[in-house]
């Protein structure tokens, strides 16, 4: 497996687009698990649901915040779906529509 190392904060906010070049969003979120030792990121959160998620996500899980509507489009790319080659544009190897949608006020991340 080859592996690509980048600076995250040159990562966050930026916009990612599809394998056809579509906008799929900007990237808000990266999970991180230790393998073997190193830091290793298993899955990239996109769109305006995962900024929700990443910065009220505790708030998502109160009854009265689950009534205000939120944009609530993102999407969890595993890894072997996010391709890092050229860290100017970002892009996920498949079509948007292929991609599993994030969905708030629930776990959607493997913990």
């Amino acid at each position: 497996m080859e592996s690509i190392e980048a600076h995250v904060e040159h990562l966050l906010g930026q916009r990612v687009v599809d394998v056809d070049g579509r906008h799929v969003g900007r990237l808000e979120e990266m999970l991180a698990e230790i393998v073997d030792g190193e830091t290793v990121v298993t899955e990239f959160h996109i769109g305006s649901a995962a900024l929700v998620e990443r910065i009220a996500s505790f708030l998502v899980q109160l009854p009265f915040f689950r009534r205000i509507p939120l944009t609530r489009h993102g999407y969890r790319v595993g890894w072997q779906q996010f391709d890092l080659s050229n860290s100017r544009v970002l892009r996920v190897n498949v079509r948007r529509d292929q991609l599993s949608p994030i969905e708030l006020g629930g776990s959607s991340a493997k913990r």
